[in-house]
């Protein structure tokens, strides 16, 4: 289970917008992550790593996009599941084989 969100989405998009805007300017681009970090009162590390994963969405920066995170964690609980499952069934077909010759032998 995840853990609870610290900063609300509002805050986080508004935050990520304002940071990328503020890149974009040569003039503002040095410290504007720190700037706009300070501002809001958070740590400038939680908003560049959400800038960086922003870059990331929009195919600025090279990386596994949020909606790609998301499908490939679904497909490992898929393959845990299944996992799972198939060994359920292995056990289960062991055990009705076993059962079938104790039958046999009587």
């Amino acid at each position: 289970m995840a853990a609870p969100r610290k900063y609300p989405d509002e805050l986080r998009e508004r935050a990520t917008r304002m940071a990328v805007e503020l890149r974009q300017d040569p003039a503002t681009k040095q410290g504007a992550i720190a700037r706009v970090a300070e501002q809001l009162g958070m740590h400038p590390e939680t908003l560049r790593n959400w800038v960086r994963q922003a870059e990331i969405d929009g195919g600025v920066r090279p990386g596994t996009t949020t909606a790609e995170a998301q499908r490939i964690a679904e497909l490992e609980q898929q393959v845990r599941e299944l996992k799972r499952t198939n060994e359920i069934l292995k056990t289960s077909a062991a055990f009705f084989a076993a059962a079938e010759l104790d039958r046999k032998i009587k």
